[in-house]
């Protein structure tokens, strides 16, 4: 979208939903009722949301009563009850979202002199999102709280299942610092936007983080009461022990797990992966199911068992689904799709109608994952890495429509607080998929960072997602994005000590900053080439000499240091508001893959160490006619004569790779993210596709691949004999292309995958580069 198209959208939007179009109705004196066919702890839990949400946005305080006695009334009412306190309910027809499962509604009334907002619920869920949409949209400033007189806003959800994976552990980059009363308000949070699930990952080493406040026992106790508090649903994920084929290892998971169901208050659901962690064959893994579901029904009743086939293979597919058409086992509540699982739409069309079919898909990952952040360019991806801040809300709006219709709901996989505009966005969707981003992503801003900066935020969350976009050489949006940022930052302190907020400026701060050092060091390695060119005449040492000082000007005189400096101010300020491990020795982040930004914010994004490993091995050449030849290479790997082409794989700014990375995986992760390998070696997918339209048909050429393993090439349709076939890293095929094929000038390569099902995605073969080679008269 245009961004003044979207600014002025964002504009109307914002004015329609802040509680000031129209006549506003003012609630700053209103009465508190809730109704009494509650128990009385859901109703104090009523009232402690409202209160407490409404009291520190506004300093307003509510109380209950029980008497409609003010001429202003917030009432809070089950639909399908005739009256509140001796006065009628509006009613409808039941066919009304406010009589469907969790569904709402909230309307403002004006009779016999008073005026009163209702929130009608279904259901105690219902009424807690009623509660929400209202706390989402009301004007709230300090002394006021109004919203539109002509208020009438009803829904229920379009999927049952709409939750988010919360798991106290060490991997998580921030939670595993959280006390029981940071995850209380977090998931009132979640569940005023309209989730009705959470999922722990129970059975943590209480001596695994230096950053517990709880015991990890004690915790999965305290976010069971949590969710029962507000009525939602409690998950565990829990693998089965990683080799069942020992003795005793079924017996003893059996154990573990039965002592874990019986010291939870609520629990709804269990999730066993098939794999990541596991590889244990489903002939295995089903009778340990089946002896799970026991133990469960012993102490939840209600709760069921769901399993995954992450990582099965053809055979095990087949085996699993065989057993469920056979036996249709009412042990079984459903299966999850997660990543590495069979396709979506394959596991849907196998699987019996009597078990649910949820999603469990991964919003949390930018590389590596299940949704690899689109045409990113490798410099984000060489510093922010695996977990930074990541909000993609109209990414993911597109990606929810796509996969989840088929399912029965989700519940996301996520590790940490970075992605909590994804979160929100995925359960909103839940609710109605056809929502509009713009109302999700202003609501979001509007709750948790006030009225008057919520359009602007707003604009600024999609000018980040805008930020990831394609090369960042070419991405004007950055620097506006810092801009805009700055000024919220300037404007607006009473948000400094909000995280979310704290993150989002940080973004912007490190966008900005990588995209100054890119420029500067990509600079710094033209000119290292151009003395490189010299090597003839000043001799090869020395033309390395002078190379590798131009590229260490890098280190000597760096860039944009108040960028920098910045990020690292927002990086202290959410390690003490939210526990965020932005680094592994100063935050104690359990690994540099987890959210460490700050360990790879001075990550080389040139080839400097690259070169300076080539330039050792170079010097021990015995000829300088070595020397020079190498040189040269090097110089010109990505610099060709005219008539020839060069494509890094993976890169935001490759000219001819039609195919995107959907293979979960965009980049070489070695040496814990400190790989000294050339960029381009680093970045791969496993079968890319290339097409070219400016060939001369009279031409020869030849193509060259580097890469890793095989590389099985076909030239417009026709498999290609090479005449040389290195599979090592920075080695080289080579296959002749022959005139035939490009008469018309075009020209489409592909790869056909190898049989490596058998291999970790880590050893299977991968492309990097690929050259298309002009040959000259004298080398036909």
């Amino acid at each position: 979208m245009n961004r003044k198209l979207l600014e002025l959208f964002l504009t109307v939007l914002f004015l329609s939903c802040n509680g000031k179009r129209g006549v506003s109705l003012d609630l700053s004196q209103a009465s508190l009722l809730i109704s009494p066919a509650w128990e009385e702890t859901f109703q104090n839990t009523t009232e402690t949301i409202f209160s407490e949400e409404i009291g520190k946005r506004t300093g307003l305080k509510f109380d209950r009563a029980d008497v409609w006695d003010t001429d202003t009334i917030i009432a809070i009412a089950i639909s399908g009850e005739s009256e509140l306190y001796g006065r009628s309910v509006p009613a409808r027809i039941n066919t009304h979202p406010e009589y469907q499962k969790e569904g709402y509604r909230f309307v403002h009334e004006r009779k016999n002199g008073k005026d009163v907002l209702w929130i009608i619920g279904a259901d105690k869920r219902g009424v807690l999102y009623g509660i929400g949409k209202f706390l989402r949209t009301a004007y709230m400033q300090r002394g006021q709280l109004s919203i539109s007189e002509d208020v009438d806003t009803s829904e229920s959800p379009k999927y049952a299942l709409r939750g988010h994976q919360f798991g106290y552990r060490d991997t998580a980059n921030s939670w595993d610092a959280w006390t029981v009363d940071q995850f209380d308000q977090h998931f009132r949070e979640q569940v005023l936007f309209g989730a009705n699930s959470f999922e722990n990952i129970p059975f943590q080493d209480p001596g695994s983080s230096v950053h517990f406040k709880v015991d990890p026992q004690e915790m999965e106790i305290q976010l069971s009461k949590i969710c029962a508090k507000y009525d939602t649903d409690y998950w565990a994920w829990t693998p089965a022990p990683e080799d069942l084929t020992q003795k005793n290892a079924s017996e003893e998971g059996l154990r573990k797990q039965e002592a874990f169901y019986a010291r939870c208050p609520r629990l709804d659901g269990v999730f066993v992966p098939g794999g990541d962690p596991g590889d244990n064959h489903p002939s295995e893994l089903i009778p340990y199911l089946k002896s799970l579901s026991v133990l469960l029904k012993k102490y939840h009743p209600d709760a069921g068992i769901w399993v995954s086939l992450q990582g099965f293979n053809k055979e095990k597919t087949d085996y699993f689904f065989k057993y469920l058409e056979e036996n249709s086992p009412d042990w079984l509540t459903g299966l999850v799709n997660g990543p590495s699982s069979p396709p979506l739409q394959y596991e849907r069309d196998r699987l019996p109608k009597k078990y649910k079919y949820r999603f469990y898909p991964d919003i949390t990952h930018t590389v590596r994952c299940h949704y690899p952040v689109e045409n990113w360019d490798q410099a984000f991806a060489l510093t922010l890495g695996r977990e930074p801040c990541n909000p993609q809300p109209f990414r993911y709006t597109e990606l929810f429509r796509r996969d989840v219709p088929i399912t029965d709901g989700f519940i996301t996989y996520s590790d940490g607080s970075h992605d909590d505009i994804n979160k929100v966005v995925w359960s909103q969707l839940g609710w109605d998929p056809n929502k509009n981003v713009g109302d999700i992503v202003t609501e979001y801003c509007h709750f948790f960072f006030g009225p008057e900066v919520a359009k602007a935020s707003a604009d600024g969350i999609f000018d980040l997602e805008q930020n990831w976009d394609g090369p960042i050489s070419e991405n004007e949006t950055i620097e506006e994005t810092l801009t805009l940022w700055e000024k919220l930052e300037a404007e607006n302190p009473q948000l400094q000590d909000n995280w979310r907020w704290q993150q989002l400026v940080m973004r912007a701060y490190y966008d900005a900053y990588v995209q100054t050092r890119l420029a500067y060091e990509k600079n710094l390695e033209q000119q290292a080439y151009q003395m490189l060119a010299d090597a003839d005449n000043i001799g090869a040492d020395k033309a390395m000499d002078h190379a590798l000082t131009r590229l260490l000007q890098a280190d000597r005189k760096p860039v944009a240091s108040s960028l920098k400096t910045k990020v690292f101010q927002y990086a202290e300020k959410l390690f003490h508001s939210i526990g965020a491990q932005t680094g592994v020795a100063k935050y104690g982040a359990k690994s540099p893959e987890r959210g460490a930004i700050l360990d790879f914010i001075d990550y080389p994004l040139n080839n400097k160490w690259w070169l300076e490993d080539e330039f050792k091995k170079i010097r021990e050449f015995k000829t300088e006619k070595e020397k020079l030849g190498r040189l040269e290479f090097i110089r010109t790997y990505a610099s060709l004569g005219q008539g020839s082409f060069y494509d890094n794989i993976s890169s935001a700014d490759a000219k001819h790779v039609t195919s995107k990375t959907d293979d979960a995986i965009d980049y070489l992760w070695e040496n814990d993210g400190l790989s000294r390998k050339r960029l381009s070696t680093q970045l791969f997918q496993f079968t890319p596709t290339l097409e070219y339209d400016e060939l001369d048909p009279e031409a020869d050429y030849l193509i060259r691949v580097s890469g890793y393993g095989e590389a099985l090439l076909r030239a417009n349709g026709q498999r290609l004999k090479p005449t040389k076939y290195e599979k090592g890293y920075e080695q080289f095929k080579e296959f002749p292309l022959p005139k035939d094929l490009i008469m018309d000038g075009k020209l489409k390569i592909t790869f056909d995958k190898p049989d490596e099902e058998h291999l970790n995605w880590r050893k299977q073969s991968r492309v990097t580069d690929v050259w298309l080679l002009r040959q000259s008269p004298k080398t036909r």
